[in-house]
């Protein structure tokens, strides 16, 4: 019997592509849950190697609505149909966020839907001090293996030393960190901190402002004579989302790279660009998620913009702006069957 878990598991050590899963409501904000399947069928079929759901994409507000087990378990459903009709393995991230106990009892639900890991969310949690988010992150380890999250400050994160991502990637079932501090100190930091961590920590970029340069660029570090090399193998982005068949394209390409041209650089600044209006970087990220919606309405996998939040929607000049990007990176962009 093929071990479907361990296998996941593997591809993601290796490093692989992996969406952050938006949230399918209808005009009256409700769970679509036939526009939610054809949007976890896109991604599959768009060659990516795994999908997050119940993430900062999927909306944290999913818990306070009900909908948390709802959608990890539409979304495993639709991912085991694939893998029987494939056979191709796919890693099912879930999102988990709060205090210890919410966060092991949502990693509980996640193992017993077939999960093969938790991105740990340190959102809302600035109270904590890094030894409580180390005992927290070493009880949900004991559920299943965790993604460290490097969550920016813009959208609740806090900052973390060094010394607390070297004693994390130090932890037994601790299989990956994800970046998305935006900020090149701190990037620098985690991967120093998984390079001598002693153990293999699978390093992700969701530095949405520096995507391609993270993916291409070798990280060396010497102490006390021995130098070590760390890469980021992989992405777990809300970027991702969208326009999903040709970043696969892009990231499979900058797998294989073997040197930066100018047309990688050139590339970085496009991808840069593009995230900008998306996540609406202008207006401190608060169309973001919106403006991931916006995206997947033009691209026919979702019906609106709608958020649990009323609240939450494009901001002035988003939709203008996503209009720029479109027209002037066609490059990045690719269509879905109608």
């Amino acid at each position: 019997m093929i071990d479907r878990h361990g296998e996941a598991l593997e591809m993601f050590a290796r490093g692989t592509f992996i969406p952050a899963m938006p949230l399918a409501l209808d005009a009256d904000r409700r769970f679509d849950e036939a526009a939610q399947r054809r949007l976890v069928r896109y991604y599959l079929e768009a060659g990516a190697g795994g999908v997050a759901v119940a993430v900062h994409t999927t909306q944290f507000r999913i818990r306070e609505a009900g909908l948390l087990e709802p959608v990890l378990r539409v979304a495993a459903d639709e991912i085991n149909r694939y893998e029987d009709e494939t056979g191709r393995a796919i890693v099912r991230v879930a999102g988990a966020c709060g205090p210890a106990e919410q966060a092991v009892k949502e990693a509980e639900l996640a193992r017993n839907i077939g999960y093969d890991a938790v991105l740990l969310s340190p959102g809302g949690l600035a109270g904590m001090g890094e030894e409580e988010h180390l005992a927290r992150a070493r009880s949900v380890a004991e559920i299943l293996p965790v993604i460290g999250f490097y969550l920016q400050l813009a959208v609740g994160g806090r900052a973390f030393s060094y010394d607390y991502w070297r004693r994390l990637c130090e932890i037994e079932n601790v299989v990956g960190v994800k970046c998305a501090s935006f900020d090149r100190y701190s990037t620098v930091d985690v991967v120093r901190a998984a390079a001598f961590a002693g153990r293999e920590v699978a390093l992700y970029t969701g530095n949405d402002d520096n995507i391609v340069m993270d993916l291409l660029t070798p990280y060396q570090f010497t102490v006390d004579g021995e130098t070590r090399v760390k890469r980021f193998v992989g992405g777990l982005l809300g970027h991702w989302a969208v326009c999903t068949r040709r970043a696969v394209e892009i990231f499979n390409e900058l797998k294989q790279a073997t040197q930066i041209s100018p047309a990688y650089l050139r590339l970085a600044a496009e991808v840069t660009d593009f995230n900008s209006a998306v996540f609406d970087t202008r207006n401190d990220f608060r169309g973001c998620i919106a403006g991931v919606h916006e995206v997947l309405r033009r691209q026919g996998l979702l019906k609106g913009v709608w958020c649990l939040d009323p609240e939450e929607a494009l901001s002035p000049g988003q939709a203008a702006e996503i209009d720029r990007v479109m027209g002037m990176y066609p490059n990045l962009c690719d269509e879905v069957e109608r």
